[in-house]
């Protein structure tokens, strides 16, 4: 047994490293790399050609592949897409790491078939590369088991690795901006710590130990893109163990699942008796870790709070007009079919194929918004169960239904876990349960008749057969038209709405009544149905069907199809799956390498950074643009003609007066220019307007209380103040310095400090760190407050209130902005620490700061306020001096009345 323990931590190790950087990666960014493993065998492949083409060192090429090569790509990947990325929904993310997946390989070996001429090797997938060790390998005897110098070496860069990561993470600024971003990417901005700078270094990072894994895996799994995706898979079991957020658990979990794995090789012979069931055990642990340790805490439905319906830019068209496009599409593609070869009609027929099974993830993802990965083993299953059907002797309708039916079941069975995961966790369970699918269950020799498969007849409908091309293509539209009409009918309808409801707000919908099981049920019912009844179609236009026909990874690449034409929509459906079937065609007719396509395909995953809608919402979106200018031109053109001289009873601004007719402060000749400044600014939040032409001053050591009823726009005005919220028209001034295009940790760093509404603080990171994040040395905090001393090594989380109050303002005594906004700072306090921080703020104010007060305690500001702001609908209505307020006003002001 120690042997295969040993032997496994080898095997591990690579899990391990791999895992790991996938894990940095998402921590830090929020985004799941689904092309970590491609990254691995993009710098394997660099390795490769600079030892065995260009004749380096081994070890050098390995330090300039996986040193340099490997933290440049994640530099480039990061400006060029993952930036865009971090910014989009749920979908866009995975599918354009996904296109990422096939690009990146495609991108290396087109490179290296230019560069054949210069000297770089061929790639031979039968050929064995070597290792950075010696060759051939040298072999220790450990007694146990013998290992060669090439499993050692990886092991001992793994733990190399594994304790650099920890020390560069744990005792470094640049780790600790990290792990601060990690925690609250928002208010780590606020702090000066700039998030873009810091995600690019994880994705440096994150391809370093991505590339070192691809080589150090060299040796075992060779030049196969696919080995590096499979390999991408089981580390990610490792990363599921540690909640995608641990590295020290990730590293241990990868470990572990190495020894596992060798164990269930070396000793699980029982399980021989199910096929595929022993190599499917990271797949098996894959599943059962995100359905045990990665439940949702928040929204399961899918990833709509990120992944929110574009706008309907053809809402101001008529009807004929929204159609009109199609319509013509179809004629055309008629005509076509009806004059064209049958070679050329069947690869339309089988791009319509494609299309009926592509409209699955319309349902399930564009209305549903869960991303489900297992929509080919759905066609699959169908495919392979009618074909079983058909062999035990009954009719072929009814097999096609049993087909169907089977789909459906299995679609239901994978709903399960959509009732307690959401988001990626949910995409990743699906892709698991797919793989076992793949793996297991249609490995059975009964139920896929092994690698014979099944035969298939044509169906007959009277006028034609389905052997025709064109009776196919009818067949399809016919089918394709029925699915969009159900679609159509299915968000119109009550179900519709209760779908939407889910998705949207989870615990309100079921709060009104809804169910979240059913709707989920549905739709994933729907969906395996629709999916199911492609794969049948596919398989009759082969006239065959076998296990390996409709693969897993198909799925992964048909997801990505639709959601870059568009998954909201039957139409994105549509062209997506005729691209499939006709771009490979152009392609090879044109002589072109097959990798330009998946190069192509890779860089449509960079148009989801920008459009994560799609190319149709983008064109869409164009169109509108476009007639929307078009309007402003002749709608302008029509008031120079109609505008006349300015009315008498349009009154003109005196000097000082805002729009609204409130009074700008700090105008009169002799008084100094104000510190900080809000002029005329308009800000929204959810494309909702909340601030309306505020026009806010403070001066050098003054306190501004700034007061109004809930909802009157006050948090926004400090988020605006501070950059957290962009301005749609006015002006941010800082001593003089437009400040309005500055990003929250550049206002940071020239003085405007935000603490936010809530506790400021960094829950995972301790009192030390947390204060480290804005002060180069602690001590004289620990001096000034000797609570927060006693509590140095306690993470922030675990703070009482007031403690973290007191953590998040402590650091502005000790390096003093030159402008503090303090939003709700007494929220939720005990009075005791209410007094407390209040002398404070007395205390900065005393060191020249500038202090703008938004409090919900209007008498504990007030007794500290210079001046006060009264705030009502977004709009500044009064200021003044403090001793100017009186009872009549304050209440005005709460109570949201003129």
């Amino acid at each position: 047994m120690i042997g295969y323990i040993l032997s496994g931590l080898v095997a591990g190790a690579i899990f391990a490293v791999l895992g790991s950087g996938l894990t940095l990666s998402y921590a830090a960014t929020g985004v799941f790399n689904f092309a970590h493993g491609a990254i691995g065998f993009l710098t394997a492949l660099v390795y490769y050609e600079l030892y065995a083409g260009l004749g380096l060192p081994r070890w050098l090429a390995a330090l300039v592949a996986a040193g340099l090569f490997a933290p440049l790509v994640g530099l480039v990947l990061h400006r060029v897409m993952f930036r865009g990325l971090a910014a989009a929904g749920e979908t866009a993310q995975i599918v354009g790491t996904i296109g990422l997946t096939i690009a990146l390989p495609a991108l290396g070996l087109f490179l290296v078939e230019l560069a054949l001429p210069l000297g770089l090797a061929p790639v031979d997938v039968s050929v064995q590369p070597r290792g950075v060790g010696p060759a051939p390998p040298a072999l220790f005897d450990l007694g146990v088991v013998t290992l060669d110098s090439d499993q050692l070496i990886t092991f001992g860069f793994a733990v190399l690795a594994a304790a650099g990561l920890w020390a560069f993470m744990r005792h470094t600024p640049y780790g600790l901006r990290m792990r601060a971003c990690v925690d609250r990417r928002g208010l780590a901005g606020l702090r000066g710590i700039d998030p873009d700078s810091t995600s690019a270094l994880a994705w440096m990072l994150s391809c370093l130990l991505a590339g070192l894994a691809g080589v150090l895996a060299l040796p075992i799994v060779g030049l196969d893109a696919h080995a590096y995706t499979v390999l991408l898979f089981a580390s990610a079991t490792a990363a599921v163990f540690g909640r995608l957020r641990s590295i020290p658990w990730t590293f241990a979990a990868g470990l572990g699942l190495g020894v596992v794995t060798n164990l269930v090789a070396g000793y699980g012979s029982f399980l021989q008796e199910i096929t595929g069931l022993r190599s499917a055990v990271p797949v098996i642990l894959l599943f059962l870790g995100l359905l045990l340790l990665n439940r949702s805490r928040e929204r399961v439905a899918g990833s709509s709070a990120e992944d929110a319906p574009p706008p309907d830019y053809r809402a101001d068209l008529p009807p004929w007009r929204r159609r009109l496009p199609w319509l013509v599409g179809l004629a055309l593609l008629l005509a076509y079919t009806f004059t064209q070869p049958d070679y050329y009609v069947g690869i339309v027929a089988q791009g319509l194929v494609l299309a009926l099974i592509f409209c699955s993830f319309v349902v399930v993802t564009g209305i549903g918004g869960m991303v489900n990965l297992a929509q080919a083993s759905f066609a699959a299953m169908a495919a392979l169960t009618c074909g079983w059907a058909f062999s035990a002797g009954l009719p072929f309708i009814v097999a096609i239904v049993l087909g169907v039916l089977a789909a459906t079941a299995v679609g239901m069975l994978v709903a399960l876990p959509a009732l307690r995961l959401g988001g990626r966790i949910l995409t990743l369970a699906t892709l698991a349960l797919a793989l076992l699918a793949d793996q297991v269950l249609f490995q059975i020799d009964a139920f896929s008749n092994g690698t014979i498969g099944w035969t298939l007849p044509a169906i007959n409908l009277g006028l034609g057969t389905t052997t025709s091309p064109q009776v196919r293509v009818v067949l399809l539209l016919v089918l394709i038209g029925l699915v969009g009409l159900l679609v159509r009918n299915l968000e119109r309808s009550a179900s519709g709405r209760a779908i939407l409801a889910v998705r949207s707000a989870p615990a309100a919908a079921t709060t009104s009544g809804l169910s979240a099981a059913r709707t989920k049920f549905l739709l994933f019912a729907l969906a395996s149905a629709i999916a199911g009844l492609g794969g049948v179609l596919y398989a009759i236009s082969k006239g065959a069907t076998t296990a390996t026909d409709l693969p897993a990874f198909a799925g992964f690449v048909w997801l990505a199809v639709v959601v870059l034409q568009g998954v909201r929509r039957i139409g994105g459906a549509v062209v997506g799956g005729l691209i499939a079937a006709v771009f490979p065609e152009l392609l090879s007719a044109w002589g072109v390498s097959a990798h330009v396509g998946l190069i192509l395909f890779g860089a449509g995953g960079m148009i989801l950074a920008k459009h994560p809608d799609g190319v149709l919402a983008q064109l869409a979106e164009q169109r509108y643009r476009r007639r929307r200018k078009t309007a402003e031109r002749a709608t302008a053109s029509g008031a120079v003609h109609t505008a006349g001289p300015r009315t008498a009873g349009t009154p003109l601004r005196r000097a000082g007066e805002t729009e609204y007719g409130g009074a700008r402060q700090n105008l009169a000749g002799d008084q100094p220019a104000p510190l900080f400044e809000l002029r005329h600014v308009t800000a929204a939040r959810a494309e909702a307007t909340v601030l309306r032409g505020v026009d806010l001053e403070v001066n050098a050591g003054e306190v501004v209380a700034l007061l109004g009823a809930n909802g009157a726009g006050k948090s926004t005005t400090c988020a605006v103040a501070a950059g957290d919220v962009l301005l749609t028209e006015g002006r941010v001034l800082l001593d003089g310095t437009d400040v309005t295009a500055w990003q929250p940790h550049r206002r940071a760093r020239a003085g405007i400090l935000l603490a936010p509404e809530g506790r400021g603080v960094f829950p995972s990171l301790t009192v030390e760190e947390n204060l480290r994040t804005w002060l180069p040395d602690p001590a004289p905090v620990f001096d000034r407050l000797p609570l927060l001393a006693t509590r140095r090594a306690v993470p922030a989380g675990a703070l009482s209130g007031g403690e973290q109050q007191l953590l998040t303002l402590a650091p502005a005594l000790v390096r003093p902005p030159r402008v503090l906004i303090a939003d709700e700072p007494s929220l939720g306090l005990a009075p005791r620490v209410v007094e407390q921080v209040f002398q404070l703020f007395t205390e900065l104010r005393d060191k020249g700061v500038a202090l703008l007060l938004v409090e919900e305690k209007a008498t504990e500001a007030l007794a500290i306020a210079d001046r006060v702001a009264f705030m009502r609908l977004g709009r500044i209505t009064w200021t003044g001096s403090r001793s100017e307020v009186d009872g009549e006003r304050l209440a005005a002001a709460y109570l949201g009345v003129s």
